[in-house]
């Protein structure tokens, strides 16, 4: 079976790995960044070798989104981020097969106990079973 595993931020976290803190977040140091990056890493390396990882990848910064959605006209309306009304966005995703929902529990608990600064906003790891085809509706 194969399931989305994904992680969340919101521009806030972004701009607070880059260094710079916020209400909701304090700002990362290198060290703590670099920390993070390898935690990361070895849950990948790790994936790769169980044969588990299809993908997995981290996202450019909500300021970097595009919304497109369809006006009353029926045209394009185009919206580029970041979006103050939006809390959480999807931050990185990887698509992994596993034999069952348990394993990519596992893999989902390791992940959110990935490091991070003190007082730094904690965010659930959601896992989406993805769909063989219509029948699974």
């Amino acid at each position: 079976m194969k399931y989305l595993v994904m992680v969340q931020g919101t521009q806030a976290d972004y701009e607070a790995m880059r260094g710079k803190a916020s209400e909701r977040s304090p700002a990362w140091s290198e060290e703590e960044l670099q920390t993070m990056f390898a935690y990361m890493g070895a849950i990948n390396d790790d994936l790769a070798e169980t044969g588990e990882l299809v993908d997995g990848q981290g996202l450019a910064e909500p300021a970097q989104t595009r919304h497109v959605t369809l006006g009353d006209d029926g045209k394009a309306v185009i919206t580029d981020g970041p979006y103050s009304e939006t809390k959480e966005l999807l931050a990185g995703y990887w698509v992994l097969e596993c034999e069952s929902l348990e394993r990519v529990t596992e893999i989902a608990d390791r992940v959110a106990r990935c490091p991070q600064p003190a007082g730094a906003p904690d965010y659930p790891v959601v896992i989406r079973p993805i769909m063989d085809g219509s029948g699974d509706i």
